[in-house]
């Protein structure tokens, strides 16, 4: 595992100070400040976690410019909203997806929280039956899965919010109905915010996501379209 030094305190007061400020004219003067403290390091964290990702989810190694998300709110963003995000995120989606569509690992850290997530958060509405289908078909290995020894206990629950009635073609009295009747399915592992700071952030993460990746890899499985990772690609990741 190549080394990551953490973040420097420095940026965690850079976010609360943002929180205050968040606006054009504090941000603008501050821009090599931002640079610096976390843009520069949060690509190189995230090349390291793509190297890792090569060893246990290798269908997500992203390059870092795809995975880490811009700071800056969309350029249209309604009245009243502040122009800045003020938590600082990244996701690694499967090959032929974006971001937050279909399963992945993300994770994001603020001045006072960090956390972890692996799963289909934002499945688009394409992509809804053949999770259903799938999860209806497979349901007794999903459960294996989400019953691993140990995974409950440093994962906690399964997460997704449920819908009202079960989804048309799936009998409502099917084994799997608690599976099934939702639009979302993930895991989320909330971290200690001291981490940022830490040369333990890196393998904290990386361990964090290895423990999802079965279950992240097991919803990938109805998109039948893979392509084999270029590991060669990422040997030059140094920002």
């Amino acid at each position: 595992m190549k080394a990551f030094p953490g973040f420097s305190p420095d940026a965690l007061t850079f976010l609360r100070q943002l929180k205050r400020n968040n606006r054009k004219g504090w941000f603008q003067p501050r821009q090599q400040q931002y640079e610096s403290l976390i843009k520069v390091p949060m690509m190189d964290l995230a090349c390291c976690l793509s190297r890792e990702f090569a060893r246990f989810a290798p269908d997500y190694v992203t390059p870092p410019d795809k995975s880490v998300f811009r700071i800056y709110r969309d350029a249209h963003f309604a009245h009243g909203r502040k122009p800045y995000q003020t938590h600082i995120a990244a996701a690694f989606a499967r090959h032929g997806a974006q971001r937050l569509r279909g399963p992945c690992f993300y994770f994001h850290f603020t001045d006072s929280e960090l956390l972890a997530l692996g799963g289909a958060y934002a499945p688009t509405r394409d992509e809804l039956p053949s999770y259903r289908t799938f999860l209806a078909e497979n349901y007794r290995e999903f459960q294996d899965i989400l019953n691993v020894p140990g995974l409950r206990e440093n994962l906690g629950e399964l997460h997704g919010e449920p819908l009202k009635r079960m989804p048309n073609g799936i009998c409502p009295n099917h084994p799997a109905a608690g599976l099934i009747q939702r639009k979302q399915w993930y895991l989320v592992k909330i971290l200690d915010v001291s981490l940022v700071t830490s040369p333990r952030l890196l393998p904290e993460l990386a361990r964090s996501f290895e423990a999802m990746a079965p279950f992240v890899n097991f919803l990938g499985r109805p998109f039948a379209t893979r392509v084999m990772v270029k590991r060669a690609a990422f040997g030059g990741c140094n920002h």
